[in-house]
């Protein structure tokens, strides 16, 4: 799913921003559920975004067919199992996606227009691979992040290295969210190693209302 902003037109570049559905789900659950393009063209018609594409893939490398469901065969490199959520998406969005996009759309092609955003499970994908692949990606948001991220010293092994690379790193939980935990443990980590971010904890559990509200918010900080 790919959302092109109010007047696009190929004669300028846009800067990406790549978003990740959660487990179960799959490519058009922003959109169905989320009401992604309803927030984007909200926040377009009171002039409080920066012109961007948003893509939506489908975060399952072993989905059946691309409109299939995300399904629930498979993890990633935190452990919860089977790799169709893990290196294998990982090595789709690097190597596949995100060149599919740079040829077939006016985009930049550098780290500082990419922004990488999910969440739940595509909280912990974002995690992974966008703070493993700091050379891609300067912009990373983590949502309600599932049990799949890694553990903050493997996500951030070199703090100073992150505080450089990064222009916006987001964490954020619902605050009745029984997986608050994991991005608590990651906000300490970086807090305590002096890595710039934002800690954010809205009012709900682990649901759609908390992840909307994360895409209105985080959007106006993208590319500016």
């Amino acid at each position: 799913m790919v959302y092109t902003p109010p007047a696009y037109t190929p004669s300028r570049k846009y800067p990406v921003l790549y978003l990740l559905h959660g487990i179960g789900d799959n490519e058009t659950g922003w959109r169905d559920k989320g009401f992604a393009n309803n927030i984007l063209d909200n926040l377009y018609a009171d002039q409080k975004l920066v012109p961007m594409i948003v893509v939506m893939p489908n975060g399952n490398a072993t989905a059946n067919n691309g409109r299939g469901g995300g399904g629930f065969g498979g993890g990633g490199r935190g452990g919860m199992g089977g790799d169709g959520w893990g290196k294998n998406f990982e090595d789709d969005l690097l190597k596949s996606i995100i060149p599919f996009i740079e040829s077939h759309y006016s985009v930049f092609a550098d780290r500082d227009h990419r922004a990488l955003a999910g969440l739940s499970m595509g909280g912990g994908q974002t995690l992974n691979v966008g703070l493993g692949h700091l050379d891609t990606f300067a912009w990373i948001g983590g949502f309600s992040c599932a049990p799949n991220s890694e553990s903050p010293e493997q996500l951030a092994p070199d703090p100073a290295k992150t505080t450089q690379m990064l222009k916006l790193l987001w964490i954020s939980d619902g605050n009745r969210d029984g997986l608050i935990y994991i991005g608590q443990r990651t906000h300490a980590y970086l807090k305590e190693h002096n890595v710039p971010h934002i800690w954010h904890v809205d009012s709900g559990a682990h649901e759609w209302p908390v992840w909307k509200n994360d895409l209105y918010l985080f959007s106006q900080l993208l590319f500016r």
